[in-house]
């Protein structure tokens, strides 16, 4: 399960923020930045939603993973936009927007527990 979410939270990431830049170049080049953090942070909590909706997750921990999918994208932009030189960082960084959904769902599922997990 956690593979699946892992997967789809990196290609909703990776999907948002490339639409959002290809929208956002008909506006110049700062237009391609925003519109790429902007449709990643729109795509990654959708993301999270669409696995609720599937089952993969329970509907507690929708919240906490669209959270972490959210923080990990704006790390993984941060990341990207800071190694343009490399073809490695914005190729790899994408996977922050998985690390950061299954640590969200598992701080929530966690807070929910009381911390027994």
């Amino acid at each position: 399960m956690n593979m699946r979410l892992f997967v789809l939270l990196v290609a909703a990431g990776g999907a948002g923020a490339f639409l959002g830049s290809i929208i956002g170049a008909a506006f110049g080049i700062r237009g391609l930045f925003a519109g790429g953090v902007l449709g990643g942070l729109m795509a990654s909590p959708c993301a999270a939603v669409v696995a609720g909706r599937l089952k993969w997750i329970d509907g507690a921990e929708v919240t906490g993973t669209a959270v972490g999918a959210a923080v990990g994208f704006l790390a993984a932009a941060t990341v990207a936009v800071n190694t343009l030189s490399s073809p490695l960082g914005p190729v790899l960084s994408p996977l922050l927007v998985g690390a950061g959904g299954l640590i969200g769902r598992r701080l929530r599922a966690r807070s929910n527990t009381g911390g027994r997990s």
